[in-house]
């Protein structure tokens, strides 16, 4: 039998575009500040029919510094929010991807709930209003979900593993987890992997809100994303992407990169529960926490900060916090959690890549993103949730829980490279 040593993998680059910022630093910068990226909708018209009219929407997009205009015809949004992603991601590690000496030894994985919904949409409407002649050669390649990394692969020309994740909400998660797995048994050195969405479109919302599952606070939109409070009434739709570079770690030493943390534990089950719900103890959320620790040989006593699922939902946040409480036990009230998506709303499949940033930076700065519009705590909810401003505080080890539609749970941990 073949014995392999697992190499270690580090986070060297970081990118993303955000209703919070265009950048991971603006992105970054917004969250230490509490600011709210929820607005009211401008992507397409609403009357009061519209039970929600409010979302995570990105203005003043601009994907030509990237991708040149004939280019953009042929791609849909999401593919678009992670190349410019992946581009601040890759520039950001320092590292000559186009140009490298093996480029089988650099691959992608990207996540996406949804993928090119809009393409399809806007497809489906050009072949009812006009006919089957007219619909586009390029529905297909902009709506497939695998769209995103298949482009960026392109962009970079990263020839090892290139796949798409679709798990909805815990999509990009698990795109991590299996490019953290691919550097670790040394099928590659350099993975650049995270999510994408961009699915604020007429068929998402009304559909989620046919669910019931999004907040209906049209009067006060900055407010209606609140993670554990008493009075929250579901989740906001938004969109982005974020990316990371992983390296091995050897890899990234030679060159002397800067590394923002490790990513040194991977955990994911199923509920097996409801291909909606939550199961309410959290049993899945508490063993994808508990895979993840072991995975990176770590008791729940090294955990300092969680970034949490907490997509402000009554059923999802209970299970959560519920599950944190069992897991952890008394140290559970000493670590800190918040939710970013308080300030975000929820990006689906590109959740997970969004929330990986102020994960890593607890770790890099010291500084806690906070969860804003936690007023008043439900009933049980007595941890400290970083409620309304960002503290300070050494955290040399970090969970980031991203869990999805049809029970799919992914916990990562990252920690201080020592």
């Amino acid at each position: 039998m073949r014995t392999i040593t697992l190499r270690r993998v580090v986070v060297t680059g970081i990118g993303a575009v955000s209703n919070l910022g265009l950048s991971a630093a603006a992105t970054w910068a917004a969250m230490k500040e509490g600011r709210s990226g929820i607005s009211p909708l401008r992507t397409f018209p609403q009357n009061e029919d519209w039970t929600v009219r409010f979302a995570g929407e990105i203005h003043d997009f601009d994907p030509s510094p990237i991708i040149e205009g004939r280019e953009q015809k042929r791609l849909d949004r999401v593919a678009m929010l992670a190349m410019v992603a992946a581009d601040e991601a890759v520039r950001d590690s320092g590292l000559d991807l186009k140009n490298a000496a093996d480029p089988y030894r650099n691959g992608t994985i990207i996540g996406s709930g949804i993928g090119g919904v809009l393409t399809m949409e806007e497809g489906h409407t050009k072949l009812l209003q006009t006919g089957p002649r007219r619909v586009s050669p390029f529905v297909v390649p902009r709506l497939m979900v695998n769209a995103a990394p298949g482009n960026v692969s392109i962009q970079f020309n990263l020839r090892g593993p290139s796949t798409a994740v679709a798990s909805a909400c815990a999509s990009s998660g698990h795109a991590m987890g299996i490019a953290m797995q691919a550097i670790q048994r040394g099928d590659c050195d350099v993975m650049v992997a995270g999510g994408s969405e961009a699915a604020i479109t007429p068929l998402t919302l009304s559909a989620f809100a046919s669910m019931k599952a999004l907040s209906t606070r049209n009067d006060d939109p900055t407010k209606a994303s609140r993670p554990f409070d008493k009075d929250r009434d579901g989740f906001v739709l938004s969109e982005g992407a974020a990316i990371v570079v992983l390296e091995e770690l050897e890899h990234a030493k030679r060159r002397g990169a800067r590394i923002y943390a490790e990513l040194a534990g991977y955990g994911a089950t199923g509920d097996a529960f409801h291909i909606a719900a939550p199961d309410e103890q959290g049993s899945g959320a508490f063993k994808a926490m508990e895979v993840a620790l072991k995975d990176a040989e770590l008791d729940c006593s090294a955990v300092g900060y969680i970034n949490a699922h907490g997509t402000s939902t009554p059923l999802g946040d209970k299970a959560e916090v519920g599950a944190v409480k069992r897991l952890f036990g008394d140290h559970a009230f000493k670590l800190a959690m918040s939710s970013t998506k308080s300030m975000t709303g929820h990006a689906l499949g590109a959740a997970g890549g969004i929330e990986t940033i102020p994960t890593i930076m607890a770790i890099h700065e010291g500084v806690l993103a906070p969860t804003i519009n936690l007023e008043s705590p439900d009933e049980g909810f007595d941890l400290n949730f970083v409620a309304n401003t960002a503290q300070e505080r050494k955290v040399d080890v970090a969970l980031n829980n991203t869990f999805g539609f049809g029970g799919h749970n992914v916990s990562l941990v990252f920690r201080r490279l020592t």
